[in-house]
């Protein structure tokens, strides 16, 4: 299974980008999806999670309202659409992907990983 994320790039203060995630050669039917980040210096943190039946999406305090998490199923891309963007949001951002039951923000109960994309906002 391969996860492949894209979209990175330098932006200023306030504008937008949408991260894609393909997910590529996997064998299970249904896997529960998150984007996580990670900072300079920080642990990785969650930010998004979208469960396999799209219901209970869910974002951490400090995107929600500004990012949006979603799927389409038939291109198997997992996205995060990212309005108004601060510097604080700048990291490199992880897709993920998981098939066991456990929960979704937990950091340590996903199978697969990509190889992240680079945000850095300006102000």
């Amino acid at each position: 299974v391969q996860l492949q994320a894209s979209g990175g790039g330098l932006v200023q203060a306030g504008d937008s980008l949408r991260l894609s995630c393909v997910v590529s050669g996997r064998t299970f039917s249904a896997y529960d999806a998150g984007w996580f980040r990670q900072a300079p210096g920080k642990e990785r943190e969650f930010v998004a999670i979208l469960p396999w039946r799209g219901d209970k999406k869910s974002y951490s305090n400090s995107v929600r309202g500004r990012f949006t998490i979603s799927r389409n199923q038939a291109k198997d891309t997992v996205y995060l659409q990212m309005n108004s963007l601060k510097p604080e949001d700048t990291a490199v951002y992880y897709c993920a992907a998981k098939t066991n039951a456990a929960s979704l923000d937990n950091i340590l109960n996903y199978d697969y990983w990509g190889r992240g994309t680079q945000v850095t906002v300006s102000s």
